[in-house]
């Protein structure tokens, strides 16, 4: 399982190559984009655990993609990468909302530090939501009530503990043994069509359309990716 997926907002394609492939190296997905308004973009869906940002880009700065995501309630964590060694500029970034600084050059190692720090205090204080809204379902947890277009669905309790664990564990890929042993709770042959039986079950209930899923995303050869959308 991936350790994390990351968003690289970087022009340099040189240091792009270099830090994907160290960070790829450490178990971690990678996605990149070159200026503000993708990152902007990609950084607002829930699925990226972490935010690599350069300070100087084109179009928008790396100020201006951190004002705007805090902005949109964005709460992802930002580590701001730049050439500059200027402290008003640190405290700039800081001020904006983000998370920490590294000034370039700097070696991959401690950018690795970096990263496993504010992910493992982000993930400390992360609390599974009661509540959560998914396009045009909305899941209540605490009282075991889903609902479609305001109309109430019928989930089993194994049905809902196996969207409890998509939701917790969204945008990660998570594999028919992690399954197996997180929701059902046993260890079981690879080739039993539990999961899969289940998965086409929720899909029924909770997609718009399940023969072209939008959430619950099959990812061959390796499991299943739950996806929320964005409003």
């Amino acid at each position: 399982m991936s350790a994390g997926r990351i968003l690289l907002v970087e022009d340099d394609r040189i240091l792009v190559m270099l830090l994907t492939e160290g960070l790829q190296a450490e178990g971690y997905t990678i996605e990149s984009v070159t200026n503000g308004d993708d990152a902007i973009a990609r950084g607002s869906f829930p699925d990226i655990d972490l935010i690599l940002l350069d300070v100087t880009l084109p179009g928008k700065s790396g100020f201006e993609v951190c004002r705007e995501l805090r902005s949109r309630g964005v709460e992802t964590p930002v580590l701001m990468l730049t050439s500059r060694d200027d402290i008003t500029d640190r405290v700039q970034g800081l001020k904006l909302g983000a998370d920490d600084y590294l000034t370039k050059p700097f070696e991959v190692e401690e950018l690795i530090a970096r990263i496993e720090a504010l992910l493992r205090r982000v993930r400390k204080h992360v609390q599974p939501a009661d509540v959560f809204e998914c396009g045009n379902v909305r899941v209540d947890f605490r009282r075991a009530s889903v609902w479609r277009d305001g109309e109430a669905l019928d989930l089993s309790a194994i049905e809902l503990k196996l969207l409890r664990y998509f939701v917790d564990h969204r945008g990660e890929v998570l594999s028919r043994q992690e399954l197996l042993e997180k929701v059902w709770g046993y260890n079981a042959t690879p080739l039993t069509r539990t999961v899969d039986v289940h998965v086409r079950l929720l899909r029924q209930k909770i997609e718009a359309n399940p023969s072209r899923p939008e959430h619950i995303l099959t990812v061959h050869g390796m499991g299943y990716k739950f996806m929320p959308s964005m409003r």
